[in-house]
């Protein structure tokens, strides 16, 4: 078993570097993956998402709003990124990952910040549409609705913002980044809403 003396501390600053997280996290993680830089990530990555979950409901009024504007001038898009505290809003890290967001939204062109909050007409509509596409398939009814929900969570992965891998990483989603670091700053960390602007567009 490696112990905590025979992680390098260069390995723990690496680690710190990649993922944001605190220096005894990132000790503890290297030393529960045996040294092993990706099951470390991935151990913080869970970790901090359970912490997240805990503040699930607890009220973030203090925040952020991050416009961006794409380099051709034709689209742009607006951010509010909350916190519990503006401690937490005025960090470089909380600014970035707002950044991130409004950057991610200029490119991948959600619909709804949540899956709840996808229209019922959109997801009614959608549903419709793919169980008419399995429709004529020989296969029990069991199986066409699994594979009816297996399209509409790709629907979801596709359109809805939290869901959407991240256009910068395509390992994680938005929502994961979020839940990270509301794990690495011990508050709520939550999109409230989001704008995209595009010439021309609706």
């Amino acid at each position: 078993m490696t112990t905590v003396k025979e992680i390098p501390a260069k390995l723990v600053a690496e680690l710190r570097a990649k993922t944001g997280a605190g220096m005894m996290d990132c000790k503890k993680a290297l030393e529960e993956s045996g040294g092993d830089m990706a099951k470390a990530d991935e151990l913080l990555r869970v970790k901090y998402a359970a912490r997240a979950e805990k503040r699930a409901d607890r009220a973030a009024g203090q925040g952020v709003i991050e416009i961006y504007l794409h380099f051709n001038g034709k689209v742009a898009t607006m951010v509010e990124l909350n916190s519990e505290t503006d401690f937490v809003a005025n960090t470089a890290e909380f600014r970035q990952l707002a950044k991130d967001i409004a950057l991610h939204v200029a490119s991948a062109r959600p619909i709804a910040v949540r899956v709840e909050d996808v229209p019922a007409d959109v997801v009614e509509r959608e549903r419709r549409v793919y169980a008419a596409q399995v429709a004529e398939e020989k296969k029990p009814e069991a199986v066409k609705q699994k594979i009816v929900e297996g399209k509409l969570k790709k629907f979801y992965q596709d359109n809805v913002l939290l869901e959407q891998p991240f256009v910068k990483d395509d390992k994680v989603t938005v929502g994961d980044l979020v839940k990270a670091l509301s794990g690495k700053t011990g508050e709520k960390v939550e999109v409230r809403r989001f704008a995209r602007f595009e010439l021309g567009g609706n």
